[in-house]
């Protein structure tokens, strides 16, 4: 985890303190200018590197800096009256790399003019990316600053790609680690704001989850895209099945390039295959910048509210894959609930969104949903519904109970992993003999201190999980004393769909052999006396 970089944490505060100090004082919208800027630079230098790629395999490849862009611009005739002209700039003028070397006045004009306008057109005028950034404005307002920002973010990438090659992170999500500590001076400043799921954890969830090629991956409150990254670069990874281009990261995960091995009918799948939503504008175009700056040409993420009556019900039921960290703080108004898909008489959005990714789901689709652990055994009527719709009209396959430093410092609260199979639309349909075994684990590590710093550790449970849930057989393994193991359903049906994992563990107790009173008493009277004499001594000196 890069925050753990101190030179890098000195350069992010150092940019977010230029914001502030420059009049950005908003969090949400510092972070969307920098990732402007980021974005500028992610791009010229995936077009670069893709284009040296085409020329090294001897293939085509069209720049996205080819050619020339048309814009209508306001000029003073000489006359001075104001018209407007339309006029055609060189793309290749656009690059990051060439207007980082303009002078301040005319870099901060040139952006605000051509580069954003430019960039906001990038996908073509029905493109996602081009309708959620319609109304984005470049707000910026000094040239001192953006050069301060422009200078700052060229060191913030050399310290990444430094720390990438001695360390081999060769696949970090470099908008997410800057978005990542940048939350963290929000928390510091003790202000609101969304928090991304930590990488590894993702990571964690994907391999559980092993989406595939062609696979329709889904997450339906998806922030800046952290999800679907990590089902993107876990589908590449697998097809890199001899793991040629593949380095382990610091968590010991397997990834490869998230382009080396894609073909463009393979690169066309995937990029059709993501689909996110929020129901927040900023986090729509951080995701759909984030995802571009991985190599997503077209990414699918679109301003929604997927609890509320606008839900598109043409989305229910086809879903393969669904991996999300939906929020669980919240109340909805009763009156603006999908009440039409949705089945629990709820306004908690913790229950709300277990019940929505259910009917996003085809049958036989598998989620793995982050929770807070309230939900496994709340006893108001609407957790336990929850909890029927994951064992009854699903198939539970795993309980993962984390500990609750994993969000840190952004939150505290202890949160657990469902990984889940649909099987029925509804209860009437629900299948009546439908007995199978629930995989328990007690997470105690992640690999990260459990405290605000959150700095890298050796114990880590990550891996393990992996390993024992891919392995796991409830005719071998059932040791109830053990960090894992296995609970029929109907016991937990018994136990009113309860699926705390301390409802079923078994404690170990020591037995503690004491003394026999008459021992004590004689040792108790022996220490007396002792400091009897000690006071004797005393007094015998005065």
């Amino acid at each position: 985890m890069l925050h753990n970089n101190p030179a890098l944490k000195s350069l992010i505060d150092k940019l977010w303190n230029k914001f502030w100090s420059g009049g950005i004082s908003n969090p949400l919208t510092a972070i969307e200018q920098i990732t402007y800027l980021i974005f500028m630079k992610r791009i010229d230098e995936l077009d670069t590197k893709r284009k040296k790629d085409a020329e090294w395999t001897e293939q085509e490849y069209k720049s996205l800096f080819s050619g020339t862009y048309k814009k209508i611009v306001k000029e003073i005739d000489k006359n001075g009256e104001e018209k407007e002209v339309t006029k055609d700039f060189p793309k290749d003028e656009l690059r990051w790399s060439h207007f980082k070397e303009l002078p301040a006045e005319e870099m901060l004009t040139h952006i605000q003019q051509y580069v954003f306008p430019f960039l906001k057109e990038l996908n073509g005028q029905n493109s996602h990316f081009t309708k959620h950034m319609k109304n984005a404005v470049f707000i910026i307002p000094s040239a001192s600053l953006l050069v301060e920002a422009i200078n700052t973010i060229e060191e913030i990438f050399k310290e990444i790609e430094r720390d990438a090659k001695e360390n081999g992170q060769a696949f970090q999500d470099i908008q997410g680690d800057v978005y990542e500590m940048l939350l963290g001076e929000i928390a510091t400043a003790g202000k609101n704001g969304q928090f991304r799921t930590p990488r590894h954890i993702i990571k964690l969830l994907a391999e559980l989850v092993e989406p595939k090629l062609g696979d329709k991956v889904g997450d339906p409150a998806c922030g800046t895209g952290g999800f679907l990254l990590g089902a993107y670069q876990y589908i590449v990874t697998s097809l890199d099945r001899e793991k040629k281009y593949a380095v382990k990261d610091e968590d010991g995960f397997w990834r490869s390039s998230t382009s080396a091995l894609l073909t463009n009918d393979v690169k066309n799948v995937l990029d059709s295959s993501l689909q996110g939503y929020d129901i927040d504008v900023t986090m729509v175009r951080l995701g759909l910048m984030n995802l571009m700056m991985h190599g997503i040409d077209d990414p699918q993420i679109d301003y929604m509210d997927t609890l509320s009556k606008k839900f598109n019900h043409t989305e229910l039921g086809t879903y393969d894959t669904i991996l999300a960290n939906p929020p669980f703080t919240g109340n909805l108004n009763k009156g603006e609930i999908d009440s039409e898909s949705l089945t629990l008489s709820t306004t908690k959005t913790e229950l709300l969104f277990i019940d929505r990714i259910h009917t996003m789901l085809r049958l036989g689709g598998t989620a793995g949903v982050i929770i807070p652990q309230g939900v496994l055994f709340g006893t108001a009527k609407a957790f336990v519904e929850a909890r029927k719709i994951l064992l009854e009209q699903s198939e539970l396959k795993a309980v993962i109970t984390m500990p609750s430093g994993v969000f840190k410092p952004y939150a505290g609260v202890a949160t657990a992993i469902l990984i889940f199979t649909k099987i029925a639309n509804s209860q009437k349909e629900a299948p009546k003999e439908n007995n199978y075994d629930v995989w328990f684990y007690e997470m105690e590590n992640d690999g990260y201190s459990l405290d605000d710093k959150r700095t890298k550790i050796e114990q880590s449970d990550l891996q393990d999980i992996i390993e024992k849930f891919k392995n796991r057989d409830p005719k071998v393994e059932n040791d109830r004393k053990a960090k894992h193991f296995f609970v029929p359903k109907k016991e937990i049906v018994e136990n009113g769909y309860d699926l705390s994992f301390n409802s079923y563990k078994e404690e170990v107790y020591e037995e503690i052999e004491y003394e026999e009173p008459a021992v004590i008493l004689g040792k108790l009277e022996n220490i007396e006396a002792e400091i009897q004499n000690g006071l004797k001594k005393i007094k015998s000196l005065f």
